[in-house]
């Protein structure tokens, strides 16, 4: 870390108002002490609050149901116990999931985006594959934090002949809805990053359209199967518009040191593409991030690391215009112990230094 990032973060810490601490009663957990996987993270600004929502696990809000779970936090440091903010209702198709779970503003509500899933409910095998039922569904609440309640009695909103999963909500220049989604690889064999437009009641109105697909990216590599197939992963978009107007979509797949955090640009600046694959934002086994604005007015991004067991890592982030960039890893807030852009110095005195 360079001297100054280092001097950044401490004066953070010390600029923070007395008002934004939270007593260790109230947030008694940080981040390595919080299970999670595909973190999404709201920025409440009329409650001066951070959501972080995850899926629910037993072992830290002592619910069984599945669903999503909700931490919060005044200074992204320190944070609540987690509660349930949205259960499955009985007899809905789903069986299993719960993944990805993203809150969005619409139309003077909140809406959560999540995906779920059921093994037995078989869709027409692909090769020796055997696609089963997955999609996102859609709940509603009046509140950021819930409790939400299941819309359309928890159909997909993409088709459910389709193996979908990580739906997002991509709100267009012209102020349309879209549901943007991966379409498994378990279906696709190249797994495709796709959207379709909805109406004013987030219910889809019209057929998919492809923006691109997981080989398209240099880095990204396929993931041999035990039939000999290679497969493309793709995962968690989610999209910025910088201030200069361009559009870039945070995404995930597989490189050569496993997960990886992609991130793509529209050369068009509408959704519709063409899209162009830059370089990776986090490699490392990172991936499945997510950006958002600090009250401090921060670009942040929450990602999880490892995949497996996976923890909430944080980053401070860059608009530079026709992308974003890591300024740093948070780790005063992550508490990380192995970084993701480690700085190596020389062991000779021949060797030139590294500026970190």
């Amino acid at each position: 870390m360079r001297i100054k990032h280092l001097f950044a973060a401490l004066a953070v810490l010390v600029a923070t108002p007395a008002a934004a601490q939270q007593k260790p009663a109230e947030a008694p957990l940080l981040l390595p002490q919080m299970q999670l996987h595909d973190p999404f993270i709201v920025a409440d600004k009329a409650t001066k609050t951070y959501y972080l929502f995850t899926r629910n696990e037993t072992a830290m809000t002592g619910d069984r149901r599945l669903g999503t779970m909700v931490y919060s936090s005044k200074d992204l440091k320190h944070w609540s116990r987690p509660r349930v903010a949205f259960a499955l209702p009985e007899g809905i198709w789903a069986k299993d999931g719960a993944w990805a779970p993203e809150v969005h503003a619409w139309k003077g509500k909140w809406y959560l985006f999540t995906t779920f899933h059921d093994e037995a409910a078989t869709l027409p095998p692909t090769g020796n594959r055997k696609p089963y039922r997955r999609g996102t569904i859609l709940a509603v609440a009046d509140k950021v934090d819930g409790p939400y309640r299941v819309v359309r009695n928890g159909e997909p909103i993409a088709p459910k002949a389709l193996m979908t999963l990580d739906g997002t909500l991509h709100v267009d220049a012209a102020g349309k809805p879209w549901l943007v989604y991966a379409h498994e690889w378990l279906q696709t064999t190249i797994g495709t990053i796709e959207a379709i437009p909805l109406d004013d009641n987030l219910a889809a109105m019209g057929e998919p359209r492809v923006l691109f697909r997981a080989n398209e990216a240099p880095w990204a590599k396929g993931q041999r199967q035990a039939d000999g197939d290679n497969v493309w992963v793709t995962d968690g978009p989610q999209f910025y518009r910088t201030g200069a107007g361009t559009l870039v979509m945070l995404w995930s797949s597989y490189g050569e040191r496993g997960y990886i955090q992609g991130i793509a640009r529209s050369k068009s600046g509408r959704l519709e593409g063409p899209w162009e694959q830059l370089d990776p934002l986090v490699r490392r086994d990172s991936g499945h991030g997510m950006l958002f604005r600090a009250f401090d007015g921060r670009l942040m991004m929450v990602l999880h690391r490892p995949f497996t067991f996976a923890l909430g890592k944080l980053y401070e982030m860059k608009d530079a215009g026709d992308r974003v960039e890591v300024v740093r890893e948070a780790t005063e807030l992550d508490l990380e112990a192995y970084p993701t852009h480690p700085c190596v110095q020389p062991h000779t005195p021949t060797e030139r230094k590294v500026d970190c």
